[in-house]
């Protein structure tokens, strides 16, 4: 008889969530699904909230990425304000945008996928964790720590805290950086440029022990998106969308992302509260081929944003990024490459903010730009950790909030994801006794993706509903569905 896998909860992750895996009647897998089983409502109750309040509200959806949705926040409202920012308050929102993919891709990396990477994919469930890692490589999990602090730093000294600061505003920012902020800084950079050179240096050397995940975890033709600059560089604050396909051909350029709902539709499936969004000019894809090549599935995040780019810009990532792609053969595909894509993004990142704290401009008190409001419609577009974030919203001549839509990047990951777990599972998963360590490979298919779920729960349409009235006895007395 055909069964079914419940891995739930999925751990080390952001967020709650489990993975079916169906067997057939031979035991073989037909398929497999990631289910996000959290709802979180942010795009409804902010309707009705000022547009002065977003930001703020839009960075308590997530612990890990608040200054992602700030700062597109931020963006958002400029548009409703019809603002140019000040030069300084650009770049001070680039360099707090910077030390957030720090502190993100570091916690993801060494906290969260480092104990499957160093301590083996098979090892005792009871120590793969942080603590295992600690004990068996303290100096690597200290520089994880500490370059994940180095990250949070930054942005405390911007925004006055390390988690939810209250700096980025519609118009442009609150405070500049402090000479002294600058100087504590700067004097961390070294130690941080060669923490993250030192992991590069032995993720490389664990990749020949994991040549087999690399070619299942998620090695799939897509299409990958992200911001670059005109030039085609690598971007993480502004910039323009560019689609390109599985073979680095581009096919699509430049786009005005405040336009997105020209090229990304959103779609719901009954099994997960995680919208589906896919490329609309190809359509949204059948779940169940998954051998069609020319559907919408489209990845994004540090894989995408390494594809798309025609380099990077800062000497010692350019250097990685040529040998990423050697290794990759080109265009990388497989999702397994997620984490090597994060490190040299810290890389970039650390070469990125010592260039920008010689500017002059941060110690500027120009900060903002004064406006009511003068659209009653904005959309924000930043490049979070995770990959492209859009904060669009619909206000009164208030300013009130009518309608906000959030298209967060875990989100249009979760095709991806989906077939990145059906694929793990077809190969590792065979009709004999399933290991933990199988399991875990499921697990750390997602793991690769660094999923935020808190963020990308929202509603698209009606949310289905499941309530059963029990007694005390255990008994369903009433339930009822809304579908």
């Amino acid at each position: 008889m055909p069964r079914k896998i419940i891995i739930d909860p999925v751990t080390r992750i952001e967020g709650h969530a489990k993975i079916s895996i169906y067997l057939d009647d031979t035991g073989q897998v037909s398929d497999a699904r990631f289910h996000v089983t959290e709802f979180r409502g942010f795009e409804k109750f902010c309707e009705g909230r000022p547009l002065w309040e977003m930001p703020g509200i839009t960075a308590r959806v997530c612990g890990i990425c608040p200054v992602s949705h700030l700062l597109a926040s931020a963006k958002a409202g400029d548009r409703i304000l019809s603002v140019t920012i000040p030069k300084a308050a650009e770049k001070l929102r680039r360099l707090m945008n910077l030390a957030q993919i720090i502190q993100s891709h570091s916690l993801s990396f060494f906290h969260l996928s480092a104990p499957d990477l160093l301590l083996g994919m098979d090892s005792d469930p009871a120590k793969r964790n942080i603590f295992g890692l600690i004990a068996a490589e303290p100096e690597l999990a200290r520089g994880g720590i500490r370059l994940r602090q180095f990250g949070q730093e930054i942005i405390e000294q911007l925004g006055g805290q390390k988690i939810h600061p209250s700096w980025a505003v519609p118009g442009g920012v609150r405070e500049a950086l402090s000479p002294e902020g600058r100087t504590h800084i700067q004097n961390r950079i070294p130690e941080a440029r060669t923490t993250i050179l030192n992991a590069l240096s032995r993720f490389k050397e664990l990749l020949n022990n994991y040549q087999q995940e690399a070619q299942t975890f998620g090695n799939f033709p897509s299409l990958f998106m992200g911001l670059v600059t005109p030039e085609g560089l690598w971007e993480n604050y502004d910039g323009n969308i560019r689609f390109v396909d599985s073979a680095g051909n581009i096919i699509a350029d430049q786009l005005d992302p405040t336009n997105y709902q020209e090229f990304i539709g959103e779609a719901v499936e009954s099994h997960s509260y995680l919208k589906f969004p896919y490329y609309r000019p190809l359509g949204y894809p059948d779940q169940s081929d998954h051998c069609n090549l020319n559907s919408g599935i489209y990845r994004v995040g540090p894989l995408a944003r390494l594809n798309i780019c025609s380099q990077i810009g800062t000497p010692l990532a350019d250097v990685e990024l040529r040998e990423y792609r050697d290794r990759g053969k080109g265009t990388v595909n497989s999702s397994f490459f997620y984490h090597y894509a994060r490190l040299i993004e810290i890389l970039a990142s650390i070469e990125r903010i010592e260039i920008l704290l010689d500017d002059p401009d941060l110690l500027s008190n120009r900060l903002r730009a004064e406006a009511g409001i003068n659209q009653l419609s904005g959309v924000g577009v930043s490049e979070a950790p995770r990959g492209t974030l859009f904060h669009h919203y619909q206000v009164d001549e208030n300013g009130l909030m009518q309608k906000v839509n959030l298209i967060i990047a875990t989100g249009q990951n979760n095709l991806g994801m989906n077939r990145t777990v059906a694929q793990i599972a077809r190969h590792f998963i065979n009709g004999a006794e399933i290991s933990q360590g199988i399991l875990n490979r499921v697990e750390a298919g997602i793991r690769a993706f660094d999923p935020c779920l808190s963020c990308s729960t929202h509603a698209a349409g009606q949310m289905p509903l499941h309530i059963q009235l029990i007694d005390k006895n255990g008994s369903i007395v009433n339930e009822v569905w809304r579908e």
